[in-house]
């Protein structure tokens, strides 16, 4: 286990260094009114009405290796079914080796199993140390491509005093609510906030866990290398800063981050993010090691050195998004308070066409989204996240079949 050592300073936008506090201090003036976390930070977000034109272990280049085939122009979604429904919190979601889904209740710290064929939900126990409250809790889980070996199931959540990721053996054969092993902390000490935790996780194609930390609310975290927060982390299995990492005996792989939730990878192995933005812009972003993507200084596209633009963007009331998922060709990306599922199509680094947006304010807030490793998503919403609108049989999980 590893904290973060702190290393080198902030990229300034400009080559004059006096000039860095006071457009700093600028920035944050600007920005103090509104935000997009979780889908709004004051309160029930209102209904959208439509969708805005969005103007060295493995470790992989964004621009290695060659490019697929450019995805169509547009596709589509087709829910083929509703695989579980009457969920409490449900936040994070990993396919198992044999089909089955793994979840994470938020607000009850707790992992669920759920039969990919009859929806049937069990419950595999509680995680020891889960404090709940405003955006934290229970986040992402990840099963490691070691699954079937040591059967070991990744977890990232809130407690009393920071955001962690610990580890658990799952037994399939103990009695249901006893399935968990005690938890094995292999990363701790990132920031916690009532807002911008981040959590998601996800193990990568160079086997190694990458993980979202969002900056809690302090804006200045996010350029802060010496801080854990405002960050995408990268590290071994174990915890350990990987070896080829941009910063030495470091897990940040990226910064100037405002609250990462969505992560995946294309077929290429290169590294997707989406991000909250503000009151003005979220943005998907095409991650590349030891690089700065600008908040708090740059919300959205800033055309500033220095900084990394995002390749897609869209008002926050249109998506705010939480997880991505790669299949087809395009990204897919789920949308909280914009509660629309958004296909991003591509052909190797660059869009097609415009964003496709599906779905749009039929199932609420949208949460999660996981490939089923050919033509389909899992799709988890999110209406009893305390910022929804519940109806009979929220929250649920969907099956989709994508083009």
């Amino acid at each position: 286990m590893h904290w973060l050592r702190p290393r080198g300073s902030l990229i300034v936008r400009r080559s004059a260094v006096t000039a860095v506090p006071a457009l700093l201090a600028a920035a944050a003036l600007l920005l103090t009114a509104g935000c997009s976390s979780d889908g709004g930070d004051t309160g029930p977000p209102e209904r959208s009405k439509g969708a805005s034109s969005p103007g060295k272990s493995g470790a992989t280049s964004p621009t290695d290796g060659p490019s697929p085939s450019a995805a169509p122009a547009k596709g589509s979604v087709k829910v083929v079914r509703t695989v579980a429904e009457g969920l409490a919190s449900p936040w994070g979601l990993a396919p198992l080796p044999g089909g089955d889904l793994l979840m994470s209740s938020r607000d009850t710290g707790k992992i669920f199993l759920i039969s990919a064929d009859s929806g049937k939900k069990t419950e595999l126990g509680s995680v020891p140390g889960v404090a709940p409250g405003g955006e934290g809790g229970l986040l992402g889980i990840a099963v490691p491509p070691t699954f079937g070996a040591d059967h070991l199931v990744y977890a990232y959540f809130t407690t009393e005093s920071d955001n962690r990721i610990a580890r658990m053996v799952y037994d399939e054969k103990k009695p249901a609510g006893s399935r968990l092993g005690a938890p094995d902390t292999i990363f701790k000490g990132i920031p916690k906030g009532v807002i911008h935790n981040g959590g998601r996780i996800a193990f990568g194609p160079d086997k190694m866990l990458y993980a979202g930390a969002g900056e809690t609310g302090d804006r200045g975290l996010g350029q802060d290398k010496s801080s854990l927060g405002g960050k995408i982390l990268r590290m071994t299995p174990d915890g350990e800063p990987v070896h080829g990492n941009p910063f030495p005996d470091s897990v940040v792989y990226s910064y100037g981050h405002r609250n990462v939730q969505g992560l995946t990878w294309d077929t290429d192995k290169r590294l997707w993010a989406a991000e909250f933005g503000q009151d003005r812009w979220d943005e998907l972003n095409l991650i590349q090691p030891g690089k700065n993507y600008g908040w708090p200084v740059v919300e959205g596209t800033g055309d500033e050195p220095g900084f990394v633009d995002p390749l897609e963007q869209w008002k926050t009331d249109d998506a705010s998004p939480s997880g991505i998922a790669y299949a087809q060709g395009s990204i897919w990306m789920a949308g909280l308070r914009g509660e629309r599922l958004w296909r991003i199509p591509l052909a190797g680094t660059k869009p097609v066409a415009d964003p496709q947006s599906f779905l749009d304010e039929k199932y609420g807030r949208l949460r999660t989204v996981v490939s089923d490793g050919s033509d389909g998503l899992w799709l988890v919403t999110s209406e009893t996240d305390g910022r929804g609108t519940p109806e009979k049989g929220d929250d649920r999980i969907l099956q989709l079949k994508v083009t």
